[in-house]
C-alpha cells in the first residue's frame, strides 16, 4: 500500500507542471497532460482499493502524509531539472509495482493471502463482474502498472534531453536564448500524440 501513496504523486506533478508550461507558452500538450493525471487518478484508485481492503491504522496514515511530502517535493525538483530522467524514474518504480503485483498474484495462488471479494469502488472501477475477488482485482491493477510502465518509458525517450543550465532555465519559463540553446536534441512530448484513454 505504500508504494501506491506515492505512486499518484508523479502523474499529477508532471501534469501540472506541463499544463503551466502550456499555458505560458501558449500551446497545445498534445494530449499529455490528461494522460498523466488520468494516470493520477488511476493511482489514487488503486489506493483508494487497497485501503478497502486493509484499514490502515493512524500511524500508517501518518507515515503516509510524511512520506508523501517528501516525494511530492523531491519529484517536482527532479521534474524541474530532468522531465527525461523523472519519466524514465518513473518507468522504473512502475517495472517494480508490476513485480511486488505479481508475488503479490503468486502469494494469492498459494494460499498464503485470503482472496476475499473485490470492493465495491473496485468493481465500479475497473467494471469487473460483482463475483470478483482479490485476484481479479491485482489482475487489473497489475495491467494497470504495465500502461504506466510503457507511457513514462516511452515519454522519457521522446524528451528532449535538459540539463539545468541558463538555457535551460529561460526555456523553461517560455524565453529563447538562441545562442545557448544547443542542449535541445531530441523532441517535447507536444510533437508526439499522449496515449490516452486506456483507463
Amino acid at each position: 500500500m505504500m508504494l501506491e501513496t506515492v505512486a499518484a504523486v508523479p502523474g499529477m506533478v508532471a501534469g501540472m507542471l506541463l499544463h503551466c508550461k502550456s499555458l505560458r507558452r501558449f500551446e497545445h500538450s498534445g494530449g499529455w497532460i490528461k494522460a498523466l493525471l488520468e494516470e493520477a487518478e488511476n493511482e489514487r484508485m488503486h489506493l483508494m482499493t487497497f485501503m478497502e481492503v486493509s484499514q490502515p491504522k493512524w500511524y500508517e496514515r501518518a507515515l503516509v502524509f510524511t512520506v508523501q511530502g517528501i516525494f511530492f517535493n523531491a519529484y517536482f525538483l527532479a521534474y524541474l531539472i530532468s522531465p527525461k530522467l523523472a519519466h524514465r524514474a518513473v518507468g522504473y518504480l512502475e517495472e517494480e509495482a508490476i513485480h511486488s503485483y505479481t508475488e503479490f498474484l503468486k502469494e494469492l495462488d498459494k494460499g498464503n493471502i485470503e482472496n476475499v471479494p473485490a470492493p465495491a469502488i473496485a468493481i465500479d472501477y475497473w467494471h469487473l463482474p460483482p463475483d470478483s475477488t482479490l485476484r481479479d482485482v491485482v489482475l487489473a491493477v497489475r495491467a494497470d502498472e504495465a500502461h504506466h510502465r510503457d507511457v513514462n518509458h516511452f515519454a522519457s525517450v521522446i524528451i528532449s534531453s535538459s540539463f539545468f543550465t541558463v538555457s535551460w532555465f529561460f526555456s523553461f519559463w517560455g524565453y529563447q536564448l538562441p545562442l545557448w540553446d544547443i542542449h535541445f536534441q531530441g523532441q517535447e512530448l507536444r510533437e508526439i500524440p499522449a496515449p490516452l484513454g486506456f483507463h
